[in-house]
């Protein structure tokens, strides 16, 4: 009889402590799911507050494009870039073409910046000036935004690449996202050459 409640209430403590570690096991893999699920959410926001901001940038283009024309009769080949860079902006589809397509506008619209300096009547207008102005405070958010976007990357590959994140993140089909980075000919100076 004594033999029989031992054993009984072993069996019993066994039990218990099977569905213990069955039960942190199951709050481990859920707190793992959400914390992917909501960061890699995380990401996708931050990736839109970037898409909005490079799209208020994309539609100030045709005005600052129009209103350099009256005055750089000689910079057709600047005007043309800035056109054709807005034209692959607009037309990109994936984050890496938007990412892309973002750096050779923001070099395109440097060069019409600073060739802009030789010209002191375009300086002056106050259109000009204008739009400057709000393409300066667009850059900015942009700026901040990529920052975020590149916050919101990094917590999010530091949990699906350590452990046991990797695991829920293999499990779940999630995969290393890319930073939002600068291209090697974003950083070069601006080029400045005058058409004849």
């Amino acid at each position: 009889m004594i033999l029989q409640i031992a054993f009984g209430t072993g069996l019993f403590g066994f039990s218990c402590i099977l569905v213990v570690i069955l039960l942190v096991v199951l709050a481990f893999a859920v707190y793992y799911y959400n914390r992917i699920v909501v960061l890699s959410n995380q990401v996708d926001n931050s990736w839109s507050q970037i898409d909005v901001q490079l799209k208020k940038r994309a539609d100030l283009v045709p005005n600052l494009v129009e209103t350099v024309k009256g005055y750089m009769k000689h910079e057709k080949g600047a005007i043309k870039m800035v056109t054709d860079a807005r034209a692959k902006m607009m037309g990109a589809g994936t984050v890496d073409e938007k990412m892309k397509a973002s750096g050779e506008l923001t070099r395109a619209l440097k060069t019409i910046l600073a060739l802009s300096e030789n010209y002191p009547q375009l300086r002056a207008s106050e259109n000009f000036r204008l739009l400057q102005e709000q393409l300066d405070g667009i850059e900015s958010k942009i700026a901040y935004a990529r920052q975020f976007y590149n916050d919101s990357i990094l917590r999010y590959n530091n949990i699906t690449s350590t452990i046991p994140g990797v695991w829920f993140a293999g499990f779940m089909g999630k995969a290393h996202k890319p930073y939002f980075e600068i291209e090697e000919k974003e950083r070069e100076p601006v080029k400045v050459k005058f058409d004849e």
